[in-house]
């Protein structure tokens, strides 16, 4: 039961951090997440609300990232795993910790991503761009830059407003 609301507490701040970051204006932000180990990066203005895990239905005839549906504050939104997305094996013993980020009502789209753990927020002044680093020809066009904090961890961020519009994305039915 203290799990549950310090995990309660923990989103209920980073909420509030997250609803604070929108607000002012100073460099670039990101919510950062973390799949399979691996860290990425929304842009802030892109990402939505942060739901705890909820049931998912799911659907038939779908791509095996395309989870199905679930019903966050009264509305359905598509759930897609974002490790099984990206084609990384995700381990389920690292879920423990899931969440779903849902993208800005800006975006239009009803989605949600599955993610394994919520790592926080980052701004332009904690990370520096990879030295060195250009985006490989065959990366996705919804893969920004990668980032290095100064722990010297990598993190990849993902424009969810070009996701959203990426053929692959689009294409739940197999």
């Amino acid at each position: 039961m203290a799990d549950k609301e310090a995990l309660r507490a923990l989103q209920n701040r980073l909420a509030q951090r997250l609803q604070e970051a929108r607000s002012t204006v100073r460099g670039r932000a990101w919510l950062a997440v973390e799949c399979d180990g691996r860290g990425f990066l929304f842009p802030l203005q892109e990402a939505g609300e942060i739901f705890p895990m909820s049931p998912i239905a799911g659907v038939s005839h779908a791509q095996p990232w395309f989870l199905g549906v679930a019903n966050l504050r009264g509305q359905l939104h598509g759930v897609v795993d974002l490790a099984g997305f990206l084609g990384i094996a995700a381990r389920p013993e690292g879920r423990d910790q899931a969440m779903l980020v849902g993208f800005n009502a800006s975006l239009d789209v009803n989605a949600a991503l599955l993610v394994d753990r919520l790592a926080g927020l980052r701004g332009e002044d904690q990370l520096a761009v990879e030295a060195g680093a250009s985006r490989a020809p065959s990366a996705s066009s919804f893969a920004g830059p990668r980032w290095c904090d100064a722990d010297g961890r990598l993190w990849q961020e993902i424009s969810l407003a070009r996701l959203v519009r990426h053929p692959a994305f689009l294409k739940i039915v197999r």
